[in-house]
């Protein structure tokens, strides 16, 4: 529950005022009431993660810690109930925080959605699990994905290969998302299909985009 770390179980009595002793697969809390009940809330919420099959890592104790000190167990419970699962042969998506919550919501509630935040905290990746869910839901027939290609030091007309390839690599965290999700073959039959497709924002002008789940 803790990740096996001491450090986690330091940081714990530290915010709380209570002495966590772990043995044997049992957790022993001591302290004033207020920092127990606190502390037990903790500890059954991520219980509750781990039966559901959520790995706990140090990043997701600090965050539960710090969401039970200011709001308690319940937004807690509302996060780790939430698994999507997009094929049987990958691992389930759960959110690890409120706000990737929130924005899977707004996606889930809203035509447009708008993913705004610093670079590795899910905005694609998130939003790539929807587009997977509608998809196999039948609620969209296709998915795009796009982004621009925005050149970092070479121009693109000096990369070799063609224009697929010149683009690859702007491209490429699209398809790593998308393989993270998704089985290869089914990956590499969808596109062949033109039900997935991934293009540059440069070539999305003019076109009709029907029953399409879009993702910029």
């Amino acid at each position: 529950l803790f990740n096996n770390n001491p450090k986690n179980l330091q940081m714990l009595e530290e915010c709380l005022g209570v002495k966590a002793t772990s043995r044997d697969g049992w957790i022993k809390l001591d302290g004033d009431d207020a920092g127990v009940e606190k502390a037990t809330w903790l500890f059954q919420a991520l219980e509750g993660a781990v039966k559901a099959g959520i790995a706990i890592r140090n990043r997701d104790f600090t965050y539960a810690l710090n969401t039970v000190i200011s709001d308690g167990p319940e937004p807690l419970n509302e996060l780790y109930s939430v698994t999507i699962q997009t094929s049987s042969r990958k691992p389930s998506v759960n959110p690890k925080t409120i706000g990737q919550k929130r924005y899977l919501e707004a996606i889930r509630n809203h035509d447009i959605t708008f993913g705004i935040g610093p670079a590795g905290t899910g905005k694609t990746f998130l939003a790539m699990t929807m587009a997977v869910i509608a998809l196999k839901e039948e609620k969209v027939s296709r998915i795009i994905l796009t982004r621009p290609a925005v050149e970092a030091g070479e121009a693109l007309g000096f990369l070799p290969g063609d224009l697929y390839e010149k683009l690859a690599p702007y491209l490429r965290p699209l398809h790593d998302a998308l393989q993270d999700l998704l089985p290869m073959e089914e990956v590499q039959k969808q596109m062949e299909r033109g039900i997935v497709e991934i293009a540059p924002l440069a070539y999305m002008r003019g076109r009709t985009l029907n029953n399409a789940f879009i993702i910029l």
